[in-house]
């Protein structure tokens, strides 16, 4: 069973993409997507996310997402923290460093996310609606994240921002600020509405996706070749940490009551690290901090494991937890 979900998971199309980008990158090609481009791309995959979660939100009472929201509310807080414990006692981190770790391994990975519904859809077990809406909330880890780190050098805080400042910047950010503001308006347009936009927003997000992946498959390859001192470390914690998060999550969604395709995306996000918004969160606030270490494990480890593995993976412990 696990290696005809391993094989499945090779032969889709998104996977395919991100191996056919890495190999343009190792072959120094001249395959290129301008930046302009992958910015354009992004704000549409972000901002479909929240369309889509909005509209299934809008058919949803709180008292049937508050399991769902209860797990969040614990992942939220217990990704970022353990991230940054592991990063700094056992692999020995700057805390600059544990904490970019754990901004980018405490929040999420909307390319992940999406390959997860995707993967859900596809073994007959569709995610309810509102988990996009849960995921957008796991974004809220990079501020516990920040916090942890400007907590950790409180004594010589010298160039942390403000706690004030650090969270209207991370709320300013662009994931939280375009699925948000999709949701909103998903929630609000109504059925007839979001039919007039839906070839545009739904229709086409997949193909759109597979560009993405494309040029994803690209950057890790190129941050993977300058991954430096700490490549060992930070391969197994790429490995390692992931599959505890995804073990963990997955659990806790089972026990709160989750249906087996909300739980494998809600562990499968949990069990990926951001690349997209929690960097520039990281930067701006400890600018000291090293992205050779966090971000190439993201891109470079994390990423691809994700990609070829972690997801049916996941999707297996989810169906564990279940007894199924």
């Amino acid at each position: 069973m696990p290696t005809a979900l391993l094989v499945e998971n090779l032969v889709s199309p998104m996977t395919i993409a991100f191996l056919l980008g890495v190999l343009a990158s190792l072959m120094r090609s001249d395959l290129e997507i301008p930046e302009p481009v992958i910015r354009i791309i992004s704000i549409y995959l972000l901002f479909a996310i929240g369309l889509q979660g909005g509209r299934e939100l809008a058919d949803v009472t709180l008292s049937e997402i508050a399991a769902g929201l209860s797990v969040v509310a614990v992942l939220i807080v217990l990704l970022p923290l353990l991230s940054f414990l592991v990063a700094r006692r056992v692999m020995k981190l700057s805390v600059p460093d544990a904490t970019g770790v754990a901004a980018l391994y405490g929040s999420v990975s909307s390319v992940t996310f999406l390959v997860a519904r995707t993967y859900a859809d596809s073994m007959g077990t569709p995610m309810d609606g509102y988990v996009i809406g849960l995921v957008a909330l796991l974004e809220l880890a990079i501020l516990v994240a920040l916090f942890i780190g400007r907590w950790s050098i409180a004594r010589n805080a010298v160039s942390a921002m403000p706690l004030s400042g650090l969270l209207l910047e991370t709320l300013r950010g662009r994931g939280l600020l375009l699925i948000g503001g999709g949701m909103l308006m998903g929630a609000t347009i109504g059925d007839t509405n979001f039919d007039r936009i839906e070839p545009f927003f739904v229709d086409m997000f997949r193909g759109v996706l597979v560009l993405f992946i494309l040029e994803m498959g690209m950057a890790a390859a190129r941050h993977l070749r300058s991954f430096g001192a700490v490549a060992g470390r930070m391969a197994v914690f790429g490995v390692a940490m992931p599959l505890f998060n995804g073990l963990l999550a997955s659990g806790l969604a089972t026990v709160a009551g989750l249906s087996v395709g909300s739980a494998a995306v809600i562990g499968t996000v949990a069990a990926s690290a951001s690349y997209i918004d929690a960097p520039a969160a990281v930067r701006a606030t400890f600018p000291e901090a090293n992205p050779a270490i966090w971000l190439t494990a993201s891109l470079g480890i994390t990423f691809p494991f994700m990609m070829l593995a972690g997801v049916p993976l996941v999707y297996l412990f989810a169906k564990m937890w279940a007894g199924m």
